[in-house]
């Protein structure tokens, strides 16, 4: 069985603490926080199958750009536009909000890209973005970094944007358990594609993916979070800017 096989039957249990990714939690969640600070001309990028679209109040003009080498190859994806976040094919000033989720890890140059989203949003203009930390890499090789919540407030300070909400997306027990379970599929799945003796561990292996779920969905519920540990961030930044500045 291929990876890509493998990866299709994992999805059929994709809301069910048998999946690995289970304790990332439903997408509605960050549907819900986007749709709650979304207005105006929104600018979704990396919009990939433009998900998100579906999610937002009929009074949004939305506008999804995404990236060819991942949107057009590997998601299939059908923006309204093809580019790259580091050089917007858009007027300065002229984007009320931008939806940036799960893309910031996949920018060869990210600095860049903030300073032109920065750009194209009008004076107040708010930068939704999420990215994962404790993650494994993935959509190789457009994977190229991870931030602390220092490094991305220093990233998004750097390019002119105040905070109004960085914060953690999981809680610590509920990252063990996610990369636990992780490293558990990954190494099931390499063991089909390599034809290893482990794939004979296979049903044991996955076996144990519901019970570390369930354990550090648990625990997460009766003791205290840790914040210094979590699988992603959320961030809502404010370009608070003069019209004739940038």
């Amino acid at each position: 069985m291929s990876k890509n096989r493998l990866r299709r039957w994992a999805r059929r249990f994709r809301r069910t603490p048998f999946h690995p990714q289970w304790l990332l939690g439903p997408p509605k969640r960050m549907a819900d926080w986007v749709a709650a600070h979304a207005n105006g001309a929104v600018l979704d990028i990396g919009a990939a199958n433009k998900w998100i679209e579906g999610c937002l109040s009929d009074s949004i003009n939305y506008f999804a750009l995404d990236y060819p080498p991942t949107g057009q190859d590997l998601y299939n994806a059908r923006p309204h536009v093809f580019g790259t976040a580091s050089k917007l094919p858009l007027q300065t000033n002229s984007i009320d909000t931008v939806i940036l989720l799960e893309v910031l890890e996949h920018l060869e140059h990210p600095s860049r890209a903030l300073e032109e989203i920065f750009r194209v949003l009008k004076p107040g203009g708010t930068l939704l973005l999420s990215m994962p930390f404790l993650y494994p890499l993935h959509d190789p090789p457009f994977d190229f970094q991870r931030y602390t919540s220092f490094g991305l407030e220093r990233e998004l300070h750097a390019a002119g944007f105040t905070i109004d909400e960085l914060e953690n997306t999981v809680g610590s027990s509920a990252t063990a358990g996610l990369v636990f379970s992780l490293a558990i599929g990954g190494a099931v799945t390499e063991s089909f594609e390599q034809r290893r003796l482990g794939l004979m561990l296979a049903p044991l292996l996955v076996t144990c993916i519901p019970i570390v779920n369930i354990a550090a969905w648990t625990l997460g519920k009766i003791t205290p979070n840790w914040s210094n540990l979590s699988a992603g961030l959320r961030s809502l930044a404010r370009a608070n800017k003069y019209q004739d500045s940038k």
